[in-house]
């Protein structure tokens, strides 16, 4: 029995189709063709596997994103992402459509609105920076628009619950990570990255590297600086890192270890209301701007690229909101 090869498959499957618009003389015609394809070597896509062409253009995407200077976790988050969408869409690039797109995100109906949401941003990225790269002709989540979010207020802490979680601390460490989270409003990979050397006691700050690998100044507390220190000097080891593991070997402590040190000073501290370093952030942003801050200041003072972000930050308590009609109604 004959095995045929992948160009004779693609020879066939093109002059039955030539066949069907005009007469043609098929032998002649398989003839000229096979000396054409002899030039090239063929590989036929099974229907169970991804598309080379699709793999090659995620690949040219992620590469570009990461000259950009986007960070290893946006990158990585990219990369699982499309990676999913490459394993259910088995097609060459430029033959997906809206509809191959709302079907894959249909598949996802267990997920939170939210994680759908950020599916399409990321296939919405991929394919419009293939539009503008010229490697498409037309961009298939052009006319795609993201699903509602329900608009959550940011959860931060009040100053009872604030002083509540500082006196539920049982270690110099765990002290310490409370109130340089707070003072600092620092995202936890921002902090997790601090070495000791970084921080100047002097001026009580210290430079951090956050998303899109930018780089900002941030300001510690007095308080802050006074149970750092108080941390740092109890410590024995010749670790770089800021906050280390307390048992050998030393090392950096781990995202995850900053999560779950807060989450046993939170149980500590018997808040019911799930606490996270994310939780002190809001607290540093939401308790100042409710004291007066500027709202641009605290914009920069988090990082944010877009004003819109930070001001979801701007909620003020009752008592606040009646101070300052009372300050500022002309009378």
């Amino acid at each position: 029995m004959k095995v045929y090869s992948a160009g004779e498959h693609l020879i066939s499957e093109v002059v039955g189709y030539i066949s069907e618009l005009v007469p043609i003389h098929m032998d002649k015609a398989k003839n000229e063709l096979s000396s054409i394809m002899a030039k090239y070597h063929v590989n036929r896509v099974e229907q169970n596997e991804v598309h080379p062409d699709l793999n090659e253009k995620i690949n040219l995407f992620l590469t570009s994103k990461k000259l950009e200077g986007l960070s290893k976790n946006t990158l990585s988050s990219y990369n699982l992402e499309l990676s999913i969408f490459a394993d259910k869409v088995k097609k060459r690039t430029e033959d997906i459509n809206s509809a191959d797109i709302r079907v894959f995100l249909g598949q996802f109906n267990h997920l939170k609105m939210s994680s759908i949401s950020r599916k399409l941003s990321v296939l919405k990225s991929f394919f419009s920076w293939l539009t503008a790269e010229e490697l498409l002709q037309r961009d298939p989540t052009a006319k795609l628009k993201p699903p509602k979010l329900e608009k959550r207020l940011p959860k931060a802490l009040s100053i009872e619950e604030l002083e509540m979680l500082r006196e539920a601390c049982t270690t110099r460490r765990q002290r310490a990570l409370i109130e340089v989270l707070y003072a600092t409003g620092c995202r936890l990979s921002e902090v997790q990255q601090l070495n000791s050397k970084d921080i100047d006691f002097n001026t009580q700050s210290c430079n951090v590297v956050g998303k899109g690998n930018k780089e900002r100044e941030v300001y510690f507390s007095f308080k802050a600086i006074y149970h750092l220190r108080k941390y740092l000097m109890n410590r024995l080891d010749s670790t770089d890192a800021l906050f280390i593991t307390e048992r050998k070997p030393y090392r950096r402590l781990s995202k995850r270890g900053i999560q779950r040190e807060i989450g046993i000073i939170a149980k500590n501290a018997g808040l019911e209301k799930h606490v996270s370093p994310h939780t002190l952030r809001h607290t540093f942003a939401t308790l100042t701007l409710n004291n007066g801050a500027d709202l641009v200041a605290i914009q920069h003072l988090l990082g944010h690229s877009d004003p819109s972000t930070t001001q979801g930050y701007a909620i003020l308590s009752e008592e606040r909101k009646k101070e300052q009609h009372k300050k500022y109604l002309i009378q």
